[in-house]
């Protein structure tokens, strides 16, 4: 029998849903609804189960979180409220309200998966309400790296250089120059062999300004990652060369 996951991707700014087949691809249209501002736990938790009512019947839950996640716990959401959001533990909250088994990691990762090639080392970054990162070496995920806070320019962060508010504050042009030289830094720190840009504010990037080896892909992947999460290691790694970006 098929196996069904729903898929749920959970924004700064919104939260978006659809259900996965086999393959990853769509079953149903994908539902959003804004992130609830202020939004502590339960009150997340509760608008995810709202967001299943009516949806395809599926077995098993994968869930993009905007933070540091280790075994289903939040150990940071930055968008969210870390204070309120550290060590909640989301998985098995989920699992409770939705009686199904749930899977739960970084949101950046998820798009990752969703978007590489499998072969050699690619970088993931996803622009959003925040800046999100992940990496790859022949389509293994490497550990999380926060490199959102991480110290980038002028003393201020990747998040607070690139982020939604900066892109507001500076204008379009200024942005994308400060992304050019965010994709410099990164290829000097990672060596990557292509990248992959995702995330709402994706579309404002100049890709003419951008070297061959750097693609823009739907935001959609970072639900269509979440298949990932229930293949083993092998699989994700040496099938992952055929996945559609």
């Amino acid at each position: 029998m098929p196996a069904f996951t729903l898929a749920v991707d959970i924004g700064g700014s919104g939260v978006k849903a659809a259900v996965l087949d086999e393959e990853g691809a769509m079953l149903t249209e994908r539902v959003r609804v804004d992130t609830p501002k202020p939004c502590p736990p339960e009150l997340l938790v509760e608008t995810v189960l709202g967001m299943t009512q009516g949806m395809h019947a599926y077995d098993r839950v994968s869930v993009g979180f905007p933070g540091v996640v280790r075994r289903g716990k939040i150990l940071t959401a930055p968008n969210l409220n870390t204070e309120i959001w550290k060590g909640y533990d989301l998985r098995s909250a989920l699992a409770d309200k939705l009686g199904k088994p749930v899977r739960v990691k970084n949101d950046a990762a998820l798009q990752g998966l969703g978007a590489i090639t499998g072969d050699g080392v690619e970088c993931v970054i996803t622009l959003g309400t925040g800046f999100g990162f992940s990496l790859f070496d022949d389509g293994f995920i490497s550990p999380q790296l926060e490199m959102a806070h991480h110290p980038f320019h002028d003393d201020e962060t990747y998040e607070e250089q690139l982020g939604k508010k900066a892109l507001k504050s500076v204008g379009v042009e200024r942005w994308n120059k400060r992304l050019r030289r965010a994709i410099g830094t990164l290829h000097d720190l990672t060596a990557f062999d292509r990248m992959f840009i995702g995330g709402g504010n994706a579309k404002n990037v100049d890709v003419k300004q951008l070297p061959d080896n750097i693609q823009l892909v739907s935001n959609d992947l970072g639900m269509q990652g979440g298949i990932w999460l229930w293949r083993n290691k092998h699989e994700a790694a040496g099938q992952s060369s055929t996945r559609e970006t």
